[in-house]
């Protein structure tokens, strides 16, 4: 697997599943760490686009959110950056 189609298998189910929804996911996926904290107001918004919630989810979304913020600054940083890095990534393979 390759680009983007192994980035998508890498991600959370709840992350493919917004990604469809949204116009822009990448975009979506860097607001909600974008901060100091997880945006889990934007999140469970995203989530609610959907039309149907799986069960785990929402806990998944926590744990994603408690996760990201235990994070020291620098790493935080360091998971942004590479989401840029993903979008750079995917820019250059489609016009490449």
């Amino acid at each position: 697997m390759g680009g983007a189609v192994a980035e998508r298998a890498a991600a959370p189910a709840w992350v493919r599943a917004v990604a469809e929804t949204v116009d822009d996911p990448r975009a979506e996926l860097q607001a909600l760490v974008w901060g100091p904290r997880f945006d889990r107001d934007h999140a469970f918004a995203l989530l609610a686009r959907l039309p149907r919630v799986e069960g785990p989810w929402l806990e998944a979304v926590r744990t994603f959110g408690d996760r990201f913020d235990a994070l020291p600054p620098l790493a935080q940083r360091a998971l942004r950056e590479g989401l840029l890095g993903m979008a750079d990534n995917a820019a250059c393979r489609a016009s490449c």
